[in-house]
């Protein structure tokens, strides 16, 4: 974390350095697990890089990160495992080594499709 001063209030810094106040006191409990949610949102290419180095050497270290994100990108190089969810339902399962760009899309696009017609009959 780049400040100027070490008493500068976290809300007055950058986002990418918000965010990786926000990580490190996250890792201060010592979790198994971290969950992230757009770990990459909001912040410029640099701290993006920062913080994603970061989450890898903690995967390398041992600790378990789920992260959600809308940018695909960020999830084939980041996953070693995707799950694809879509309207709320897990629409698919993938290891990294078998993931394509184009399984992931057809997989989130599972459930957009047109709404089943239901047709309505006249009875006499």
């Amino acid at each position: 974390i780049k400040v100027a001063d070490p008493a500068q209030e976290v809300l007055s810094l950058s986002g990418g350095n918000q965010q990786k106040v926000v990580i490190g006191k996250a890792l201060l409990t010592e979790p198994k697990v971290l969950l992230m949610d757009e770990p990459s949102r909001g912040i410029d290419v640099g701290a993006k890089a920062d913080v994603f180095r970061t989450m890898r050497k903690l995967s390398r270290d041992g600790l378990g990160i789920l992260f959600a994100t809308s940018d695909l990108d960020e999830v084939m190089a980041l996953s070693d495992r995707i799950a694809v969810m879509s309207n709320g339902k897990l629409t698919g399962m993938f290891d990294r080594a078998e993931a394509t760009e184009a399984a992931l899309v057809a997989a989130s696009a599972l459930g957009h499709g047109p709404t089943p017609r239901t047709e309505s009959t006249a009875h006499d």
